[in-house]
This record gives structure tokens, sequence and C-alpha cells, in this order.
């Protein structure tokens, strides 16, 4: 065989075979190609997407947390003011009840003194009695002197 048919005829297998591959193979693998680079594409623009949603998220998440923080403090301020109040409260409330056992107490102590007293001047008046009897040698009548006795009694 001859060498320059053999090259035309390599030459046109080889047209043939990139005519044929051009034709029939080079579209699917372009297309394979082109879905394949627009899902990677798509998939970047998601992922962005999906980033600056996280980032969003974060920023909501911390103003959340720092409204949170600062409705815990409003409410243990709150606590603390409702505590003091409390606390101020029971004071005036045990004064209010101590005073009132002091004046009990006083009270209960002059009743006690003036009863004290009162006996006290039976008690001398009985003796002023016995001892007139016995100065006088004879018995006073004590109804019959009830007055000079009760003015004796508020005299003491």
């Amino acid at each position: 065989m001859n060498l320059n048919q053999t090259m035309w005829y390599q030459a046109g297998v080889f047209f043939i075979l990139a005519l044929f591959t051009m034709k029939f193979v080079w579209p699917p693998l372009i297309g394979a190609i082109d879905a394949r680079r627009q899902k990677i594409a798509d998939g970047l623009a998601a992922a962005d997407q999906g980033q600056a949603k996280m980032q969003d998220a974060e920023k909501r998440v911390q103003a959340q947390l720092a409204g949170a923080r600062e409705e815990g403090l409003t409410h243990v301020a709150n606590a603390e003011k409702r505590a003091q109040l409390i606390l101020e409260e029971a004071k005036n409330v045990a004064n209010a009840e101590a005073a009132r056992i002091i004046a009990a107490a006083k009270a209960e102590a002059d009743n006690q003194v003036t009863k004290a007293r009162e006996e006290l001047r039976d008690q001398v008046a009985v003796l002023a009695v016995k001892g007139a009897e016995q100065i006088l040698k004879r018995e006073v009548n004590a109804s019959a002197h009830a007055d000079m006795l009760s003015q004796l009694k508020t005299e003491l």
C-alpha cells in the first residue's frame, strides 16, 4: 500500500471521527459540564445565601440575648426593690408591734402601780385605824368614820 493513500485514509477517518465526536459525543459532554457548572454555581450561591442567613440569625440571637439579659437585670432590680420594700414594711410592722407591746406593758405597769397604791392606802388606813384604836384604847367604828377614812386615803 501506498503511504500517501494511507495518510489520506487516516485523515478521512480522523475527519469522520472528529465530525462524529462533534455531532454526537461533544454536545452531551458539554451539556453535562454546563449542568455540573450550573449546579456548582447554584450550590455556591446557596452556600453564600445560607452563610448570610446564618449571620443574620446570629445577629438576631445576639440581639435577643441582649434583650433577655436586660430583661433579666430589670427583673432582678425589681425583685431587689420589692425585697427592700417588704423588708421596710416588716420593720415598720415590727416597730409598731414593739411600740404597742411597750405601751401595753407601761399601761399594765401603771395599773399595777395604781393597784399597789390602792392596796397600800387600804393597808395604811387599816393600820391607822388600829393605831388610833390603840392610842385611844377603844375601837373606832370604820363605817361611822368612812368620810374621815376616805379623806385619809386621798391624802396618802
